[in-house]
């Protein structure tokens, strides 16, 4: 085949309209071939071409002949010594970390894919010389020439912002009006009874757990499951092909989704792991990164580099020291803002990727890159701030730049409502934004994610059904997943047909997802609690890739009222613009005014105290947040005013009378919603000073009227 030099730039396969490019980083690689298939089906190339050029450790060639959909790999060749690091063995087919679409849907995990020689005493020690072309995923040139027309992004402002966590498949495969051809696939998220749902529920962004290609682990396989959850990538660049319909290419149809969720106002936020790949520890398969450059691009032990750091759990961790290995994480979140169009990203593990030596390091080459990039820095940023390694809880340490999912506020919530003592004076801090955590460093209420459950533990069911985890459908005898799930099941594990147990448990549910939405910072559901999905008692359903994990469409009347309810809260937060405060609260008095910003009352009507703040048996208490101390303006430079709201919480097993405080003269407080009667509510008000019976384990919202209003019942002291 014809060849020319090429150039090093771009990295990856490129299409120019005449030829491919092709470029690969390996510095201690002493050779590379370009490998090139007509079909998947083959079990081996039928070109090999040996790249000469060589350019600041890129190696490049171009091909005048070559076209979009040719299906290509590398062989590098060098040392196969693990005890210094080096894992080159040519005769394993491996696949261009740039590549922007993967061939061959799931790996079959031959033998042939290691690269040592299995059973062997010595492990990885000893090379395995069998070829793995017929088994190795295979990169796709693709054509980037999508035309996006008049796509606008929506660019929703944090302190509006409402996301939705989900799973591609997980959301549309049990959808009865969804076609069974687009079930699972980018396109079914975007059919019309999937948009239609999201957009009647009010949420501003879709959190997509991971869509970059990924491979599940063998021992999994093993069993008969897969890696379902998908944080175990294989490609940083090209989305899955399993999620993928047949009508069009994976790269088009993904631009597809995207592009409808903007010309709705819904963002697109992907969950990304950049901390570990899929070719696992020393014992693992050599399909990328490891038979490329092994010791450029993983994290290895210093003492002895045939083994990995493992900060992740997973087995390896990326060299995040070293810049080639940045410029592939760099070029990758650049590629899916500007090919692909999406609005931000949240880090798995995020503080895996800080480490410069062996601490987090809050001054890292990651947060530079970042904080630097004239595109990525203007994206929402989410972290998961924490990882497995020593010092790798760092919730409140990231940079300005970033938003952290909120660890601290999902335990305390957590603890409140399961009825545990001394949780009030933190319930105070994490309901108005964490403040502790995050305006030390600049940082607004939007720097903190809030969020009860995630994909990982417990769904919002759950959380008040069980008191352990269940996770025998995993294979591993229920030993993992999380033990400490501070859950409550009301009384009864699992399923019951006790009504009382029942009611409860609804009851629980609508106090934790309003204690969700009326917190300042940036609430996130996880997809299925705003009906009540279950995963039976599983926590850790990550290999579940079936009706565990699967949204179940056939609601109950219980789910029907739940769903109602949840959507009644959301627009009590979308237009009350008190909850959604771009400052945080200080708890000083408004200029020419008595009233603070934000008051704490206890069930008598006044002020809480420091003894009761410290107190061990309270469990109830009042927010008043104050509309017109918002103390800032809208895009034109006009003051913002919105309703003040006075909010009631009762964790405790009793009712409680409330002491409605007074707020002016002729204060009257109406009632908006109380979970205690499932938000079907009359209109109902009553004067400050007057007492309201909280009723156990609910919360109670009022807003402030200034006069009082005709047609209102009074409500009884």
């Amino acid at each position: 085949m014809r060849t020319m030099p090429g150039k090093p730039y771009p990295l990856g396969a490129t299409w120019d309209g005449k030829g491919v490019n092709f470029s690969i980083f390996s510095e201690n690689g002493e050779e590379v071939e370009l490998c090139l298939f007509i079909s998947v089906d083959d079990k081996q190339e039928f070109e090999r071409i040996r790249l000469t050029e060589k350019t600041n450790y890129i190696w490049h060639v171009y091909l005048p002949e070559a076209r979009p959909g040719w299906l290509y790999g590398y062989r590098v060749h060098g040392l196969y010594e693990p005890s210094s690091g080096h894992r080159f063995n040519p005769q394993k087919l491996l696949i261009d970390p740039y590549a922007k679409e993967v061939a061959r849907r799931r790996v079959n995990w031959n033998e042939s894919m290691f690269g040592y020689k299995l059973g062997d005493p010595e492990e990885d020690l000893a090379r395995d010389d069998r070829d793995s072309a017929p088994f190795a995923p295979l990169g796709v040139v693709i054509d980037s020439s999508y035309q996006w027309g008049g796509e606008y992004a929506p660019r929703t402002s944090w302190a509006d912002t409402v996301i939705y966590e989900t799973h591609v498949r997980g959301i549309t495969m049990r959808h009865p009006d969804v076609s069974p051809e687009l079930r699972g696939t980018y396109a079914g998220l975007t059919c019309e009874p999937i948009l239609n749902y999201l957009l009647g529920l009010g949420v501003t962004a879709v959190e997509l757990m991971p869509v970059h290609h990924h491979e599940s682990e063998p021992a999994l396989l093993e069993k008969g499951l897969t890696n379902y959850w998908g944080y175990n990538t294989l490609s940083f660049f090209a989305p899955d092909n399993r999620y993928a319909s047949y009508t069009m290419s994976p790269v088009d149809e993904f631009k597809m989704m995207v592009r409808t969720f903007h010309d709705v106002g819904i963002e697109v936020i992907l969950d990304v792991v950049y901390n570990h790949t899929a070719e696992g520890n020393h014992l693992g398969p050599t399909v990328s990164l490891r038979g490329i450059d092994n010791s450029v691009y993983y994290r290895l032990q210093g003492d002895n580099s045939r083994y990995y750091m493992d900060y992740t759990g997973c087995g390896n961790t990326l060299n995040m020291r070293n810049p080639q290995v940045l410029q592939l994480i760099m070029d990758s979140l650049r590629y899916w803002a500007t090919e692909m169009h999406v609005d931000g990203f949240r880090f798995d593990l995020a503080s895996a990727l800080a480490r410069e030596l062996h601490e987090v390091d809050k001054l890292s080459a990651f947060f530079d890159v970042i904080q630097q990039d004239p595109v990525i820095s203007q994206l929402k940023l989410i972290a998961e701030p924490w990882d497995i390694g020593e010092s790798g809880y760092q919730v409140g340490n990231f940079p300005p730049l970033w938003t952290e999912w909120n660890g601290r506020y999902r335990d305390c919530i957590r603890r409140f409502w399961k009825g545990e003592g001394r949780q009030a004076a933190e319930l105070a801090t994490r309901l108005s934004g964490s403040s502790d955590l995050y305006e030390h460093g600049g940082r607004r209420p939007h720097a903190s994610i809030n969020f009860v459950t995630a994909h990982d533990g417990f769904t919002l069911r759950d959380l008040v059904s069980y008191d352990n985890k269940h996770n025998e459908a995993n294979g591993e005898e229920n030993r993992d997943g999380n033990d400490d799930n501070i859950s409550w099941n009301c009384g009864e594990e699992g399923p019951t047909n006790k009504m009382e147990i029942r009611a409860l448990r609804e009851r629980q549910m609508r106090n934790f997802m309003t204690t969700l939405l009326i917190s300042q910072g940036v609430p996130m559901i996880s997809g299925g609690d705003e009906f009540g999905r279950t995963q039976s008692g599983n926590n850790n359903a990550y290999c579940q890739d079936n009706e565990i994990s699967w949204y179940d469409w056939n609601f109950s009347p219980e789910q029907k009222e739940f769903l109602d309810f949840f959507r009644k809260v959301v627009e009590i937060r979308k237009t009350h613009v008190v909850l959604r405060r771009r400052k945080f609260f200080h708890g000083r008095k408004i200029r020419g005014s008595e009233i603070k910003d934000i008051s704490w009352f206890s069930p008598n009507g006044h002020e809480m105290t420091d003894e009761e703040w410290d107190s061990d048996f309270v469990r109830s208490l009042g927010v008043r947040l104050s509309g017109d101390a918002i103390s800032e303006v809208d895009s034109k430079g006009n003051p913002i005013v919105g309703e003040t709201l006075l909010i009631l919480l009762n964790a405790h097993f009793e009712p409680v009378p409330f002491v409605l405080p007074a707020h002016r003269k002729e204060t009257q407080w109406q009632l908006l919603l109380d979970t205690a009667e499932n938000g079907d509510l009359r209109q109902r008000s009553s004067r400050g000073g007057r007492t309201y019976s909280l009723q156990e384990r609910s919360i109670a919202i009022f807003s402030l009227i200034l006069r009082p209003v005709r047609g209102y019942q009074a409500l009884t002291d």
